[in-house]
């Protein structure tokens, strides 16, 4: 019987044909530390050792450094132009050095101006604004913008009563005469202001603190191309931060 029966599966001649055999499965998987040592980033076998000394050497090393002073360089420049940008077109900074504008602005405040307004609209009456120092300005030499309250617009006659009240006539008020309002309740007005017509593109502007303030009164109406911008905030003292 056993010669009628080819040779088993198992390969064994004579062997049982029935009999169970084992089946080679797929090889086990390398660890990866296995493969992460026989294998170079090449993909070749076995670490690239001189791709790592090339990376650790002084000229490496050197690109690196040089790559990161371009790269700061370039934020660097980037970002003082835009804060350039900003301070020429948009908003700027300014200390305020004396009492002419007290209560409202004291000495050593430091306000923000927005310089991009009076491009999209007018000067309205009321507004605090900052502007570059008239020719005929004679008290302050060592400072170059001063900040001062509108009170009078271009084309508008403007005046004072003996009682210290301010008034207006002209286009804005529709040639009626208008009394402008005192900043604070009960300010003085010290020296008057006779009767002027204000020429067109020309602003009055007076002091807050009008007792003792160098202002239209003294040096006259300012250009509108004087003007800096308009004072929107009070940024320090941090206690006393104000919006305008």
């Amino acid at each position: 019987m056993d010669a009628d029966f080819p040779e088993a599966a198992s390969g064994v001649p004579g062997g049982d044909p029935w009999a169970a055999t084992a089946v080679r499965g797929p090889a086990p998987r390398p660890s990866d530390d296995a493969l992460s040592g026989a294998m170079g980033s090449d993909g070749v076998g076995g670490p690239n050792h001189a791709e790592d000394a090339e990376l650790q050497s002084p000229r490496a090393q050197a690109r690196r450094r040089w790559r990161w002073v371009v790269e700061w360089s370039i934020v660097l420049v980037v970002a003082l132009a835009v804060a350039l940008v900003v301070r020429a077109f948009v908003v700027q900074t300014f200390f305020i050095p004396s009492a002419s504008m007290e209560p409202t602005l004291m000495i050593g405040d430091r306000i923000l101006v927005d310089k991009l307004s009076y491009h999209l609209h007018a000067v309205h009456r009321g507004d605090m604004v900052v502007f570059g120092r008239p020719p005929g300005e004679q008290a302050s030499e060592n400072v170059q913008d001063l900040v001062k309250r509108v009170v009078g617009l271009p084309g508008e006659t403007i005046w004072s009563s003996a009682a210290g009240q301010v008034f207006v006539q002209g286009p804005d008020t529709g040639n009626k005469v208008v009394m402008v309002p005192e900043p604070v309740p009960g300010t003085q007005l010290g020296p008057a202001i006779h009767r002027f017509t204000l020429p067109k593109g020309d602003y009055y502007v007076l002091g807050d603190n009008r007792t003792n303030s160098d202002d239209s009164r003294y040096f006259g109406p300012i250009p509108r191309s004087l003007i800096v911008g308009r004072v929107v905030m009070r940024i320090w003292p941090v206690t006393q931060m104000k919006f305008f």
